[in-house]
């Protein structure tokens, strides 16, 4: 290092760096001539040499070195085979210019040693050495060169390799034992023309909300797992893409679902658990949500934001299985008008909502169709879809018209997907690095025309491949040779005449996409969740409380994450429809169980049960008689009544009916909307009608008799009773003047001799009078001797 060190701030001009290194090939030919004295390995054995070591460039700084530059290479070499390597030895080599971005490919590829190709070693103290290499053991390596020591030429992109070379028992000669190929891009003397470059920064990610909200009227949301809050935790996906892309210059390109999910995480949230329970969202899950959005508006404020539409739907899928299910297209609308306004209240920006993104940048004439049909005018593609015919022998601008006033703004497909598969090793981070570096500055070196360049990497990268991304980029915009630029900009860029516009055929549409697409089934099954929702808002006080949370979970049943997830995609659709249903089954009708009917008329209730917390109307119910000539219903074979019930409150219909003949008549209570749609399940139930029978008429005729008869019974004996009282008093009248009553001889006449209670003195047992007109004479004496008739 400190050698190395001592070369750091020298430079040479581009004609002695080609001199001396026409000088160190002549001073190598002796070396190579011994070489090729040793005896030649037959192709099998070079290849089971080749894969004797395993080597690995964990780190190459600085990615664009310049004049003056101390290269820093490490990374480990591994005995993958059997015998122990001995006298091994780590070699930096600078390979042959590569002038095509299809020779960087090729180089990418190769395998094995290359003699030809591979360069010569550097040498000299620019190496590291092992005495022995053990099987299965790694080993680290640190190389430093001054750049100089390179004997790079022009500006153009070199192939850069490291390699181990060592002996075997059984193979005991030095050999290259192993070797990884990366890329040096070099431009000393500035550019001839500045690309412009546009790199989309995705922030996507799958559903995590389901439409379901608490029942209560803060309506909570809840989610179907807690996966969203680990992407936002430190370190997690979604972290990483806000805290790498503050720093970089790019378009940020946003699904609305992911804004209105992290911000309904903010509040109080539910989690689904086991069958149909829900947790409570924790405390420190909220602070996180809080914090991403407080960082993602941060990190926004000063780039280009584009909205796609909400949940990011499938437009492939759209438009090759959705568009025949009637509704699928309304859908899309839907989500296009809703995410303006969704991402400018949560990110405090007005969004960009132009583009359309099919998955992968494939396109055909019926993707483009329902990409534009909801007012999208531009259509990100991607070069390996919009292939080139013209045989062009540079790569044009990304703007395109393809027709119907739309334009084709067509990402590079190379430095588009170099950042795909496993990026957590450090070995697969740098090669990816350097070679999108080296196609950029070969993309830059093809002509001397300024173009602009998409970048369009998939769509949800890991933590790995998105800090990948963001260190090319940042050595990109530091390079020299392109500058940033928004994708406004490039798809108002002045189209290459020569570029095709030609959209590709379906029939060229990728086999492995088609085969991950939503199929129509899905589409059906959103279409009758459709429908259902249609028949169950109509009789809601508040529609916008059902419509909103299930309209946004329809669009997500659509979403482009679902590929290559058909089972959790149709649980997912399932699940909406199920919940949907239950809540529609909150207005019911109670059931009913066998009525009896004794006489011509009767009231029969039926009540409506609501379990929703809002209030629904715009019902009716009717109730039919299935038997209206035994049986009527308000005087006909139905009748209908209209019906509001609160929430969590029922309500009873009463109904008048009319037999008309003995017997059964089955009864079906059904709720109808108002425009005549049938509204959740009858309620049927049997009514027994039972008339005046001979049996009956007996029995009320009998019942009738005794009433009178206990009638004239009481009238008799209330007739008895006052012909008694007038008796009575007639007695005690007549008496008077024979025994007048004196305050001194109050005699009772009870207490006297029986014999002495008579009429008069010696009459003896006088005989009861048995009628009472028969008693006394219809004149009587008056006791004060005038002679006046008394009444009795």
């Amino acid at each position: 290092m400190a050698e190395a060190a001592d070369f750091q701030g020298t430079s040479a001009s581009p004609a002695r760096r080609r001199l001396r290194r026409t000088g160190a090939l002549l001073a190598g030919a002796p070396l190579l001539a011994g070489l090729l004295q040793l005896p030649a390995a037959s192709p099998a054995q070079a290849a089971d040499i080749d894969e004797t070591v395993a080597v690995s460039v964990d780190s190459l700084t600085p990615s664009i070195p310049t004049d003056g530059d101390t290269l820093i290479v490490s990374g480990t070499v591994t005995n993958t085979g059997k015998q122990a390597v001995t006298a091994a030895q780590v070699d930096l080599r600078v390979g042959q210019e590569l002038n095509t971005r299809s020779g960087i490919d090729t180089a990418a590829r190769a395998t094995g040693h290359q003699p030809g190709t591979d360069g010569t070693p550097v040498g000299g103290k620019y190496v590291e050495k092992f005495s022995k290499l053990t099987p299965g053991v790694s080993q680290p390596f640190n190389i430093s060169v001054p750049v100089d020591e390179l004997d790079l030429g022009d500006n153009g992109v070199y192939q850069f390799a490291v390699s181990l070379s060592g002996q075997t028992p059984a193979q005991p000669w030095p050999q290259v034992l192993g070797i990884q190929r990366t890329f040096l891009p070099w431009q000393p003397d500035g550019p001839d023309a500045e690309t412009r470059t546009t790199v989309l920064w995705p922030l996507i990610s799958t559903a995590h909300m389901t439409a379901q909200t608490g029942s209560n009227e803060s309506q909570t949301p809840v989610f179907r797992d807690n996966d969203l809050a680990k992407e936002l935790a430190p370190g997690g996906r979604l972290e990483q893409m806000v805290s790498l892309g503050k720093d970089l210059d790019v378009t940020w390109v946003v699904d609305p679902d992911l804004l209105a999910s992290v911000d309904a995480m903010t509040r109080n949230y539910r989690v689904q658990g086991e069958g149909d329970t829900t947790t409570a969202g924790s405390r420190a899950d909220q602070e996180l949500a809080k914090r991403w959005l407080d960082g993602l508006q941060g990190a926004v404020a000063d780039n280009e934001v584009v909205a796609l539409p909400f949940a990011d739907p499938d437009l492939a899928s759209l438009a090759h299985n959705g568009t025949a299910v009637t509704g699928s297209l309304g859908h899309l609308k839907e989500a296009t008008d809703v995410a303006a306004d969704t991402v400018a209240s949560i990110l405090h920006v007005e969004p960009t909502t132009d583009f359309a993104w099919p998955v992968d940048g494939a396109v055909d004439p019926s993707i483009v169709k329902v990409a534009t049909s909801a007012g999208a005018d531009k259509v990100i593609a991607r070069s390996d879809s919009l292939d080139e015919t013209a045989g062009l022998t540079y790569t044009p601008s990304a703007a395109r018209p393809i027709g119907g006033g739309t334009t084709a703004v067509v990402a590079d497909a190379r430095l588009s997907t170099l950042f795909r598969g496993d990026m957590t090793r450090a070995s697969a981070s740098t090669l990816a690095v350097q070679r999108f570096l080296a196609q950029s500055l070969a993309l830059n070196l093809q002509t001397d025309e300024e173009r602009s360049i998409v970048v369009a990497p998939q769509r949800m990268p890991t933590a790995g491949q998105a800090r990948t991304l963001a260190e090319a980029l940042t050595a990109l915009q530091g390079g020299g040779w392109t500058e940033a630029q928004d994708l406004t900009e490039a798809a108002a860029a002045k189209p290459d005449p020569g570029a095709t516009t030609k959209v590709p055929a379906a029939s060229a549409y990728p086999s492995a996409l088609r085969k991950q697409e939503l199929q129509r089934s899905a589409f059906e099954q959103i279409a009758a969740t459709q429908s259902k929702l249609g028949k169950f808002k109509v009789i809601l006080s508040d529609e916008s409380r059902v419509v909103t949370p299930f309209g946004r979970a329809m669009n997500r049943e659509m979403s482009t994450s679902w590929r290559g997830r058909a089972t959790e995609a149709a649980a997912y659709r399932d699940d909406v429809e199920v919940y949907l249903g239950s809540l529609a089954r909150r207005v019911a009708l109670i059931e009913k169980s066998e009525m009896k009917l004794s006489g011509r008329s009767a009231t029969i209730p039926v009540t409506v049960q609501n379990n929703l917390v809002q209030g629904v109307d715009n019902l009716v119910l009717r109730l039919t008689s299935t038997s209206p000539r035994r049986l009527k219903i308000g005087g006909d074979a139905y009748e209908e009544q209209p019906v509001t019930v609160s929430g969590g409150h029922s309500q009873t219909v009463k109904f008048t009916t009319s037999a008309e003949a003995n017997g059964q008549a089955e009864v079906i209570a059904q709720l109808y909307t108002e425009d005549g749609q049938k509204y959740g399940d009858p309620v049927k139930f049997d009514v027994r009608v039972t008339e005046f029978t001979a049996t009956v008429m007996l029995v009320i005729g009998g019942g009738f008799l005794l009433l009178v008869l206990a009638g004239f019974r009481m009238y008799t004996q209330r007739k008895r009773a006052a012909w008694e009282a007038r008796e009575t008093r007639s007695d005690e009248t007549a008496a008077a003047p024979e025994s007048p009553e004196s305050p001194e001889d109050p005699e009772d006449p009870e207490d006297r001799p029986e014999e002495e209670s008579g009429s008069g003195p010696g009459t003896g047992d006088l005989e009861q009078p048995s009628d009472p007109a028969a008693d006394t004479p219809a004149e009587s004496a008056d006791p004060s001797g005038t002679g006046e008739r008394v009444d009795r």
